[in-house]
C-alpha cells in the first residue's frame, strides 16, 4: 500500500483569519479527487522570536469562534 503523496493533496479553498497572537486557517482539501474535507488549523506568534509557529488547533475561545464561522461558512459552500 503506497503511502501518502503530498503532491496529490489539493487545496480548494482556504482564507486565514488573523487575531492579535495566533492565526487559524480554513481549508477545503481534497486528496487525489476524493472527497472535499474541510480542515481547521492554528499558528500561534512566538513572542521571543516574532516568527509563527504550527499548534494544536483544540479548543476556540469565543473571539476565535465568532472570527472562523463566516470563512467556515464560505469553505460548506466550497465543498457542495
Amino acid at each position: 500500500m503506497a503511502g501518502f503523496d503530498k503532491s496529490l493533496d489539493v487545496e480548494l479553498f482556504g482564507e486565514e483569519v488573523a487575531l492579535e497572537t495566533t492565526k487559524i486557517r480554513v481549508s477545503v482539501m481534497q486528496y487525489n479527487e476524493g472527497q472535499k474535507k474541510l480542515q481547521i488549523s492554528r499558528e500561534n506568534l512566538d513572542n521571543e522570536s516574532g516568527d509563527w509557529r504550527w499548534s494544536k488547533l483544540g479548543r476556540l475561545t469565543h473571539e476565535e469562534a465568532k472570527a472562523v464561522v463566516p470563512a467556515m461558512t464560505k469553505a460548506l459552500a466550497e465543498m457542495e
